[in-house]
């Protein structure tokens, strides 16, 4: 199962702030660094480049997921899910649909791969 957190609310750059400072943490409660992916809503700013691990990141174009029926997020989730990471980070912009979008996660086929984790509000 892949630990799934959703980070919303604030900047691209804050989410991003605020996913580096979480795998820290993670770094420094396990001793080493979990296998992570992001995928994250909009255009980099360029911070998550200095992590001390390579992460696969996954870049979609801003738009709410609920209203463009998840179709970009199912087929960016489903290719990164071949090879199911320990940690999956979902950044997006907009929290209106947030509960959707959990529901729409913890469901099938979702359900028997990802681990929802309490969301990360910025």
């Amino acid at each position: 199962m892949t630990l799934t957190t959703l980070v919303s609310g604030g900047s691209a750059n804050s989410r991003e702030a605020a996913i580096h400072l979480a795998i820290e943490q993670d770094l420094l409660r396990n001793g080493a660094c979990l296998d992570t992916a992001l995928i994250l809503e909009g255009l980099s700013d360029g911070k998550l480049a200095v992590l001390p691990h390579a992460l696969d990141i996954k870049r979609i174009a801003p738009g709410c997921f609920c209203c463009i029926g998840n179709l970009t997020l199912r087929v960016t989730l489903n290719r990164l899910l071949r090879k199911p990471p320990a940690r999956l980070y979902i950044s997006i912009a907009d929290s209106t649909h947030l509960a959707q979008l959990r529901e729409f996660l913890s469901n099938a086929p979702y359900d028997a791969f990802l681990e929802m984790t309490p969301d990360l509000a910025v």
